[in-house]
């Protein structure tokens, strides 16, 4: 997801199919996997809903949004067909508030910010964390400029390891690479791909 027009992507959800398939990220879904209970998740960006879907079939409570109205209709519809529930809105990505020591995990799956807004949408990702909560992210890196398997062809909205490992220093890393990795998820992230994978996690609920 990108912060783009909102009619660009009304447009791109409008087909029938999940233009980003229907199973969840592969990062996301291997990193989640590592957490052993079951909290409230924060997915913002969400999409057509694969994600959110996935962790509450896991028992996760999941709160995500979007601003997207079309991506809303197709989430909940993913949803329904596979019998859980999800608590998704309607909110834009620089106008959310996401409150203080709520979440047990949050989930930036290919949410590509302006730069200008970046870093107060990331502090905002990390004060929603309660004490000892993840943050998962998979992101094009700038090495992504000129490929076709999906991602903003704007190198200011392309990540680096350093604007990352800058944004979220407060947290304890865990995971923090970039890796070229075959995608496959559906026929806008399909092919090879340069990402940046991130995984942190909150010591005190001081940070």
């Amino acid at each position: 997801m990108t912060n783009f027009a909102l009619e660009f992507w009304n447009e791109r959800y409008s087909s029938k199919d999940y233009v980003y398939g229907t199973e969840p990220n592969q990062f996301f879904k291997e990193e989640l996997n590592k957490i052993a209970v079951p909290g409230k998740l924060l997915l913002p960006g969400e999409g057509e809903g694969r994600n959110a879907v996935y962790a509450a079939k896991l028992n996760w409570n999941v709160d995500a949004f979007d601003q997207s109205k079309t991506g809303l209709k197709k989430a909940k519809r993913l949803a329904e067909i596979n019998s859980v529930n999800i608590n998704y809105n309607i909110c834009n990505l620089t106008e959310f508030n996401p409150g203080i020591n709520q979440y047990a995990a949050v989930a930036i799956i290919f949410v590509h910010l302006d730069e200008s807004i970046r870093k107060s949408f990331h502090q905002k990702l990390i004060n929603s964390l309660k004490p000892y909560g993840k943050i998962i992210i998979e992101l094009f890196s700038k090495n992504q400029l000129g490929k076709n398997s999906g991602g903003p062809q704007d190198l200011s909205m392309l990540y680096s390891l350093d604007e990352i490992k800058r944004d979220f220093y407060s947290l304890r890393t865990l995971i923090l690479k970039e890796d070229l990795i075959s995608l496959n998820e559906g026929d806008k992230h399909t092919g090879e791909a340069s990402v940046i994978r991130f995984v942190g996690q909150k010591v005190s609920e001081h940070l």
